[in-house]
């Protein structure tokens, strides 16, 4: 055998251990209770908080972004201000007002290939229907998800439960619904939960999703930021409520993010990220979470 060949047939061994040991691309999920633009004192603004939002998701460069608390006026800013992003959902009285579910995607890493919602009552496909002494409707926001560069499939989840201290078991209520639509998923698909739950670990609405679904944060192998999610813009009780929640996905690293561009808090909660990893590319048939 010639030198030149040898040379060549010893430079394709040495790269195969590099490319069998390349690890699968991750995905980046991000879940953000934006807090509505009910504020008016200076730095809870919505006008003056914005700018920091937009500067922690394009730092953060989620995939996909479950959000919580968003409103029309809302949803229009961080379009126009995040090129390459789509979104979808719609306001809880089952129109376009008041408070969404939206879920942002970067347009150029998935493909939408179904998106629905339900409500978190015990008439879940009523538009605006509200259950369990709960004075708000509360709801789902799901969208099936396909990955432009290996065609891997995932489902995604993104809801808001209800908030106030005696909502607990409206709240338990609230994760069975979630779960009963889940299950009827096909068993390999995998399933990604983002949320503010209202709700702290150890509560029985936590130990209902964790029976079922796993904890990103508490199975990641890397933790960065604080335990606590909801600060209040600074100066109220802080609270570990908000969550990334998995089934058939492995998290590879979760961050509680906690920056401040510009000084300012981009919302009362911090947003969360995870990044996730397919060990193996499943590509669910389509089904609708009903």
């Amino acid at each position: 055998m010639s030198l030149p060949r040898i040379a060549c047939l010893l430079c394709l061994l040495l790269a195969l251990p590099v490319a069998f040991a390349a690890p699968p691309t991750s995905l980046r999920v991000m879940s953000f209770n934006v807090r509505t633009p009910a504020d008016t004192e200076p730095g809870r603004r919505w006008e003056d908080r914005r700018e920091a939002m937009v500067s922690v998701i394009r730092q953060a460069r989620p995939a996909v972004i479950g959000t919580q608390e968003l409103t029309p006026v809302q949803a229009q800013y961080l379009h126009a201000q995040l090129p390459g992003y789509r979104w979808f959902g719609q306001g809880r009285r089952g129109d376009d007002s008041d408070e969404h579910m939206g879920v942002f995607y970067d347009d150029s890493a998935l493909a939408l290939v179904q998106s629905g919602d339900f409500w978190l009552s015990p008439t879940p496909d009523v538009p605006g229907s509200m259950g369990w002494g709960d004075p708000f409707p509360r709801m789902v926001t799901w969208g099936l998800f396909q990955r432009r560069a290996d065609g891997q499939r995932f489902y995604l989840f993104n809801t808001h439960f209800p908030y106030r201290d005696e909502d607990e078991p409206a709240r338990v209520h609230s994760a069975q619904v979630l779960l009963s639509r889940i299950a009827a998923l096909p068993a390999d698909a995998p399933v990604v939960v983002t949320g503010d739950f209202n709700s702290e670990p150890g509560s029985d609405t936590w130990r209902t999703l964790t029976a079922t679904l796993r904890d990103a944060r508490a199975t990641a192998p890397r933790v960065e930021g604080p335990r606590l999610t909801y600060q209040g813009f600074g100066d109220d009780k802080q609270r570990q409520i908000d969550g990334i929640l998995l089934r058939g996905v492995n998290v590879l690293h979760f961050s509680t993010i906690d920056t401040r561009p510009g000084g300012l808090y981009p919302s009362d909660h911090y947003p969360l990220l995870a990044e996730l990893r397919f060990d193996a590319k499943v590509t669910p048939a389509s089904k609708a979470a009903r």
